[in-house]
């Protein structure tokens, strides 16, 4: 009986690992293509039954950690072998847990700004639904400033300058999904929104860099 419910579980993994193969790549179109909507879908589908939620997506925060995975793929086979870090990051495991933290500040600052100046009353409940909304528009943000740092690490002059083409047009993306949002979320204008957006993009940057420092100062030598 153990054996077949530990065959009934492999089962069920093992097509739910498979099955990212379709939903991701039809997530990430979705979220290109019709971020606010898809948005809007993340709300909508907590209200769901668990089993009944995303159904034909990955779930945002999933979403966002297969996109991470695969940026870390990339670098792996772009540059890793001439990368010095820290040794509390020398691991694959370490680093891609470090970077799903670090890429979930963007989402998280974005829900609670929003909660905060629409006058909402910050609980795990409240939270959840913006969080999840921006977990989808994290993910493409995430792969394109990946990409474009990657791509201007390797050192040739083409490289560098589609690099750096790529980090602008995520970043000009992210900016005009963001002030969308809050815009139509706050009612607010788009000078303002754009403000906004900026600002948390600054403070999230801030949180990554410091957190980044933290971790190199920590896994530094000390002398005696």
């Amino acid at each position: 009986m153990d054996f077949m419910r530990l065959l009934k579980s492999f089962e069920e993994f093992l097509y739910e690992i498979v099955s990212w193969i379709v939903f991701y790549p039809v997530t990430m179109w979705r979220t290109i293509r019709h971020p606010s909507k898809l948005m809007r879908y993340a709300d909508v589908e907590l209200l769901d039954d668990d089993e009944d939620r995303y159904s034909d997506t990955l779930s945002p925060p999933l979403f966002l950690l297969v996109t991470l995975l695969i940026a870390h793929g990339m670098e792996l086979g772009l540059l890793r072998q001439s990368v010095v870090l820290p040794s509390l990051l020398s691991t694959d495991a370490n680093l891609l847990v470090f970077r799903a933290v670090s890429f979930s500040i963007f989402p998280l600052l974005m829900a609670l700004k929003l909660l905060r100046h629409a006058g909402t009353q910050l609980d795990r409940k409240t939270l959840q639904p913006p969080f999840y909304s921006q977990c989808y528009v994290a993910a493409p943000f995430a792969l394109g400033i990946d990409t474009g740092i990657n791509l201007m690490r390797i050192g040739a002059h083409v490289p560098k300058l589609a690099g750096m083409a790529v980090l602008t047009l995520a970043l000009i993306w992210y900016v005009t999904i963001e002030t969308r949002w809050f815009r139509r979320d706050l009612g607010i204008s788009t000078g303002r929104a754009i403000f906004m957006v900026v600002v948390t993009i600054l403070e999230a940057a801030v949180v990554v860099m410091l957190s980044a420092a933290i971790i190199i100062y920590a896994a530094a030598p000390r002398a005696g």
